[in-house]
């Protein structure tokens, strides 16, 4: 269980995140939307340490994480995937994946002889670059990839880490019609794990209704609804809030 207990950050004078509180269970996709400002991708900074909390906590399976860095969060359960990849552009789509897979068993630094003596390592990363579909690109550099697959890459490293939480931040940002199916695909191949929990960020609401268990909104920085996404897409506060309608309006 993720859990945020009135959850707040303040620049200068400026409320982002206002005394947010929710729990997210395994098992569930939740979507957070809202407006653009309206403190989403905030939140998330907020859960996943990038950022720290001015006030309340984050806590995962009754542990505060709050006053952990960002990748102590990591390791202690939370995998966060960003608007734009972050990757090793550098190495290999199988190096990229091999050190998320030498993190998570905690194999030290070494490099080299992590792979000489534990095959088993290895192994791991190329069932990860499976179920991915990058197998046939594990030789070529990350930075090479086109944006699709790059997206891919960052899901793979989530998967080496085996997260508790998955934290998507608009996973299909800048993806073409024919790239996003491929990152939607892999988000629901995750779904099926009850043991997860996953949360994501997304403005497109055909993704939303199709993929969400629950969806939370929020605005100026304040949780305003929350409940199943039928109900809550019809509400009259998110026709308002985050489709721009009035009651008046949705009414004629």
């Amino acid at each position: 269980m993720l859990q945020t207990e009135n959850l707040t950050v303040r620049f200068g004078g400026h409320v982002a995140v206002n005394a947010v509180s929710c729990a997210f269970a395994p098992g569930t996709l939740t979507a957070i939307v809202g407006p653009n400002g309206a403190g989403k991708t905030t939140y998330f900074n907020l859960i996943s340490g990038q950022i720290p909390a001015s006030a309340g906590r984050v806590l995962l399976n009754g542990q505060d994480l709050t006053p952990l860095s960002a990748p102590l969060r990591t390791r202690a359960g939370l995998g966060r995937a960003f608007q734009l990849t972050n990757l090793f552009p550098k190495l290999s789509v199988l190096e990229n994946v091999r050190l998320a897979v030498q993190a998570k068993a905690g194999a030290g630094l070494d490099f080299w002889r992590i792979w000489s003596d534990r095959r088993d390592l290895l192994e791991k990363a190329e069932q990860v670059l499976e179920a991915v579909a990058l197998t046939a690109q594990r030789d070529a550099d990350a930075a090479s990839l086109p944006h699709g697959d790059q997206r891919k890459l960052e899901v793979a490293l989530l998967m080496a880490l085996e997260p508790s939480v998955f934290m998507f931040d608009e996973p299909t940002a800048g993806m073409s019609v024919d790239e996003a199916p491929v990152i939607l695909n892999l988000i629901r191949k995750l779904k099926r794990d009850k043991s997860k929990t996953i949360l994501l960020v997304e403005h497109k609401m055909d993704v939303v209704r199709e993929l969400a268990d629950r969806i939370i909104v929020l605005h100026n920085g304040e949780l305003v609804a929350d409940g199943l996404p039928a109900e809550v897409i019809a509400s009259p506060v998110v026709q308002q809030a985050y489709l721009g309608v009035s009651p008046k309006e949705e009414a004629v």
